[in-house]
Parts: C-alpha cells; sequence; structure tokens
C-alpha cells in the first residue's frame, strides 16, 4: 500500500459540520439544477404545443376573416423535414370565434390539427371554469367574418395548459371543421408548426433555425405558391425566454455560493484537523517526508469527507426530484410562474459535470490550508510534547 494512502487511513476527520454542510450544499445544488432544467423543459415544451417552436406563416394573419392561406403540401415542405434538429412540420389552422351559454359569451381561439374526430375540441379549464361546460356537453360557437358561421361542438376533455402566459384561451379543435369554417381546401391552412427536438429549443437556436427554414422556404417556393415567413417561439414570446435566462443567471449565482460555503465549511474542518494532528505532522517531517506530501495525506482525507457530502447530498436530493416529480406536492400559482407545480427534471450528464466542477473547486481551495503545514518545525513539535 502507498505511504500516503496508508497514513491516511489512520487519520480521521472528525468535523461532522463540515460533512453536513457539504451535504447541504450538494443537496442545493442539483436541487437547482433540477427545478432550472424542469421549468425550461415545462414552458419550452408547453410552448412547442401552444404555437409550434417555429411557425411558417403567411405575410398577412387575420384570425377573424382569414386570408392568403398557405400550403401544406408546399414545394419547400421536404427541404424543411431534412433540417437538423426538426422532429415534425404540422399543419395548423388558427380561426377566432365566440363560444355562448345561455348567460354569457367567452371569445376563444381555435387551433386545428390533424384529427380524426369531427366537432370534437379539447378546452382550456379556465374556459370550463367561465362557463360551466364539462366533457360531453355541446358548445356553441359562432365564427364572425364577411359572413357568420355556426358550429355546435362537444366537449371531449378538459386540458391544463403548461404554459398560461397567453390571455387567449385556446381550443383544439379539427383541423378539417376549421378549414370548412374557413372555406378552404384540405390543403389550405394557417401555419406550417415546426417542433424541434429538445436539444434545439434554446433561444439562439430556435432563431438561427427560423431563419435557416425562412431561406429554405423562399429559396424553393413554387412560382404559384404565397411567399411565407419563419418566425421563432422565442420572438414571440421574449419575456418568457428573458425569464428562463434570470432563472439560468440565479442558479449560477446558487452554484457559485453553495461551493464557496462547501469549500470554507472544508476549509475549517481541514486547519481544525491540523491543528489536531501537528504533531503527526512534525513526526512525518522529522521522518523525511515532504511539505507536499504531507499534504496530499491531509487532502486524501479531506477528499473522502467531500464525496461522503457529495454523495449524500446528490442521494436525497435525487430522492426529492423523485418524489416532487411524481407527486408534484410543491404547488404554484400559474399566474406568477407559468406551471401549477416545481418541476423538475434530472439531467445526468449535467449533474455529473457539476459535481466533478464542484468537487475540483473545493479541493483547490483545500490547498489554502494545506500551506499551514510548511509553518510546522519538527523540533518545535518535539519540544511540545
Amino acid at each position: 500500500m502507498e505511504a500516503g494512502r496508508f497514513i491516511a487511513s489512520g487519520i480521521r476527520f472528525k468535523g461532522k459540520m463540515a460533512v453536513v454542510a457539504t451535504a447541504v450544499s450538494f443537496f442545493i445544488i442539483i436541487l437547482s439544477l433540477a427545478i432550472s432544467g424542469g421549468f425550461r423543459q415545462r414552458i419550452r415544451s408547453g410552448l412547442g404545443e401552444l404555437s409550434g417552436d417555429i411557425a411558417i406563416t403567411g405575410t398577412r394573419i387575420n384570425y377573424f376573416s382569414p386570408e392568403d392561406p398557405i400550403r401544406s403540401d408546399a414545394a419547400w415542405l421536404p427541404g424543411v423535414e431534412r433540417v437538423r434538429g426538426v422532429r415534425e412540420v404540422r399543419p395548423v389552422v388558427y380561426r377566432a370565434g365566440i363560444v355562448k351559454n345561455e348567460e354569457s359569451i367567452q371569445g376563444v381561439l381555435f387551433k386545428a390539427l390533424p384529427d380524426t374526430a369531427r366537432l370534437a375540441v379539447s378546452i382550456p379549464r379556465r374556459l370550463s371554469d367561465a362557463l360551466g361546460l364539462k366533457p360531453g356537453d355541446d358548445m356553441l360557437t359562432y365564427f364572425v367574418g364577411e359572413r357568420l358561421a355556426v358550429r355546435k361542438f362537444k366537449v371531449r376533455d378538459i386540458y391544463d395548459p403548461l404554459v398560461e402566459a397567453d390571455e387567449n384561451m385556446v381550443v383544439f379543435a379539427p383541423l378539417a371543421d376549421i378549414q370548412r369554417v374557413n372555406g378552404w381546401a384540405p390543403n389550405e391552412v394557417s401555419t406550417m408548426e415546426v417542433l424541434l427536438d429538445n436539444a434545439y429549443r434554446a433561444r439562439d437556436i430556435q432563431r438561427s433555425k427560423a431563419g435557416e427554414i425562412g431561406i429554405i422556404a423562399s429559396m424553393t417556393r413554387g412560382e404559384d405558391e404565397p411567399h411565407v415567413l419563419a418566425r421563432a417561439a422565442a420572438d414571440c414570446y421574449s419575456a418568457l425566454f428573458d425569464w428562463l435566462d434570470l432563472i439560468d443567471f440565479n442558479v449560477f449565482t446558487i452554484l457559485l455560493l453553495m461551493i464557496l460555503v462547501a469549500g470554507f465549511n472544508m476549509v475549517s474542518g481541514l486547519l481544525i484537523m491540523l491543528f489536531r494532528n501537528i504533531s503527526t505532522i512534525g513526526t512525518l517531517k522529522a521522518m523525511g517526508m515532504n511539505d507536499r506530501g504531507i499534504g496530499g495525506v491531509f487532502l486524501r482525507v479531506a477528499s473522502g469527507t467531500v464525496l461522503k457530502g457529495m454523495l449524500w447530498g446528490n442521494a436525497l436530493a435525487l430522492l426529492f426530484c423523485l418524489v416532487q416529480g411524481t407527486t408534484h406536492f410543491i404547488h404554484l400559482n400559474p399566474a406568477n410562474y407559468f406551471v401549477s407545480f416545481v418541476p423538475v427534471h434530472i439531467d445526468i450528464v449535467s449533474i455529473i459535470a457539476v459535481d466533478a466542477l464542484a468537487y475540483v473547486a473545493i479541493m483547490l481551495l483545500l490547498l489554502i490550508p494545506s500551506l499551514f503545514i510548511a509553518k510546522v518545525d519538527p523540533a518545535d513539535t518535539v519540544r511540545v510534547k
């Protein structure tokens, strides 16, 4: 066995508070990462369902009196589908409508997606509460434009939107039903929504992909096809992405503070251990071991303590994330946080990377008390004995 490892095995780190502080610090670090990732995933996913990550539309959009539809079988579609990061391109028809019951009326925005059901809609809970609608009820809807159209839809289900930042209450309906309301052909739609893989949903990447898709659509457009524009959800909902950036900044701040807290707690614990073992340090020097070797012995002991605190912190944080992810027992106000519960997302790669970064940073901080070893004089240590 290596001499340093053998000596380190006989030294015990007695600073239990340092272990606890390290565990708490890593618990908060991992929890911050998981919650930040949860918000990022939930909100981006919610925006994807609400408006797509990138919307390809005509040059004019009018939800009340639809004009200038684009084609769902346009010549540029295959090129867009081949863009790296594109998961799906789906046709969508938007149309504003007015829902009426015996007592009140409510303006809504219909979002029509490909669906085999006829006249069956999914409504948000806010609309259900406002008009007292429940699954199985009829929903009388008026579409106002150049001509008045009336449809009686059947409420299929009620959904809780992941993102409730938009004032419009979005009703999901079958594509063919709203195309008939607009008097459009089966290949005429309001928008072609592009859904991206999760790795491509960051603000800058979305904008870059929107620019790339816009160029492809312009260059491969058929002669008889209308001009189209590609817009990223990050531009339509910039406030939400600013909020996510603020969360990321807060997580970085928490990460830095927790590393410093754990580091300085370990520094104080290591100093105490060095003072308690000053005679051992003097003896090792007298036996010919240099300062670097002695420092390595005590850093090895401290490293074991850091790893113990790290493991406990990680285990508790992952357990908390498992419970919160399955039960959602901590609730939030959607009006302030856009989601109704604290979301968590575990990214093992990020956790390992942050653990490694924090461990290295703490061990570097522990080099500071190791300088104390150079001040120990074996002669003084012997006299003390």
